[in-house]
Formats: C-alpha cells, sequence, structure tokens
C-alpha cells in the first residue's frame, strides 16, 4: 500500500502502489500544466466507506510514497481514464483499473 500526504501537517491517503503510480501521473501532469482541480475518491471500509475530496492546485504540498521499490507497468487506458475525468468540471474521481479490453476475433476467409 502506497500513501499520498496532502498538505502540512499531511493528511495520509491510502492506495496500492499501482493505483498512486497512476494518480501521480494524471497529478503531476495536471499540476505541471498549472491546473488547478478537485481529486475525490471513495474511503476504505475502515474509513467509513464516504468518499473525501480534496482541492490540488499548484501550489499544494503533495508526498508519494511506495511500499514496493518497483515501478508498475503503466495502463495508458487507466490514465487517460483518469485525465478525461481530472479535466472534466466535476476533476478527478479515482476508478479502478479498467479490465483490458477483449482481443477483436480475427475473421478468416474459406
Amino acid at each position: 500500500m502506497g500513501t499520498l500526504l496532502y498538505g502540512n501537517p499531511g493528511i495520509v491517503i491510502t492506495f496500492d502502489d499501482r493505483a498512486l503510480m497512476h494518480l501521480q501521473i494524471v497529478i503531476s501532469t495536471k499540476l505541471r500544466r498549472r491546473e488547478s482541480f478537485v481529486f475525490t475518491w471513495t474511503d476504505s471500509v475502515g474509513e467509513g466507506s464516504g468518499r473525501s475530496a480534496i482541492w490540488l492546485d499548484p501550489t499544494s504540498t503533495l508526498y508519494y510514497r511506495y511500499f514496493g521499490s518497483r515501478i508498475p507497468t503503466i495502463n495508458r487506458e487507466w490514465i487517460e481514464t483518469l485525465m478525461l475525468s481530472a479535466n472534466s468540471a466535476g476533476g478527478l474521481v479515482f476508478i479502478a483499473e479498467p479490465e483490458p479490453a477483449a482481443p477483436t476475433p480475427v475473421k478468416t476467409r474459406r
């Protein structure tokens, strides 16, 4: 489990390392463009199963802490989906990684 620390003193937000890496890419892209936005996620059962949101802007203090040492592979479809959300009026809403699309069967002629 990785953590995203927001603010000073930090609010601790827990995601698995793979999800955190994808969020880091999306959040960093938005902030590098000097774009502010809301980030919303569903809390774990231990946190009460509610929803939380924070306002992110280029002056936000963020710290990404990963549990594992390996960098996960990046799912470009997930990045694109998260970026579309981040660019919407509602801001970035965390969603689980989409299932890979089934390969399209190749038709053969007889």
